[in-house]
């Protein structure tokens, strides 16, 4: 009954589909690439590829993994070991390509955002406001948050400096917060600061 096996796949939990998955049985894996495939390309999106390289770096993330699954002791979750797999899969992508340094090098200055009364009736996700991050600070940042990389693992994977790298987190942080803060908010903070 293939089937019923493939629905009581789907009611195990990460850890004993990666035990399943590394004695060979490729649809818990199977069940793991269903459960966790968006979220990966979701992050890569966020780290600034496009649809098409996010769908090809995640394939090869999730590729790798199945490969190295028996390396997966449970210590954290499988979404965050395949989403580290992933960030550095598209680093060494973007550093194939020579791109990395030029993003490296970038000064971080990004166009001063509008945020007018209007603003403050529309809900900004996420994502729109990861766009208004110089391309440094968004790969940064979604390293750290997105992929669940330390400081010091982002800088070893970029090659860049430990407090480059901590920089370009805190700034990116920093516009974060204030694009994604209510306006009452900002203006009340702002109120503080200048007190």
């Amino acid at each position: 009954m293939p089937g019923a096996r493939q629905s009581s796949f789907a009611s195990l939990h990460d850890v004993e589909l990666c035990s399943y998955a590394a004695a060979g049985e490729r649809r818990a894996f199977g069940e793991l690439v269903r459960r966790h495939g968006s979220s990966v390309r979701h992050l890569l999106r966020r780290m600034g590829a496009q649809a098409a390289l996010s769908d090809d770096v995640a394939q090869d993330a999730f590729l790798a993994a199945f490969e190295r699954i028996a390396e997966f002791r449970g210590e954290g979750t499988f979404a965050g070991w395949v989403k580290k797999i992933a960030a550095r899969l598209y680093l060494r992508r973007l550093q194939r390509e020579k791109r990395l340094s030029a993003l490296a090098a970038e000064d971080g200055s990004i166009e001063e955002i509008d945020t007018g009364a209007g603003d403050a009736d529309h809900r900004i996700d996420l994502d729109e406001a990861l766009k208004g991050l110089s391309p440094a600070e968004r790969l940064c940042v979604s390293m750290c948050y997105g992929a669940g990389l330390s400081h010091g693992e982002a800088a070893d994977a970029l090659n860049l400096p430990l407090g480059t790298v901590k920089s370009h987190v805190k700034r990116g942080l920093e516009k974060l917060r204030a694009r994604l803060a209510p306006a009452d908010r900002a203006v009340l903070e702002g109120r503080q600061g200048n007190g």
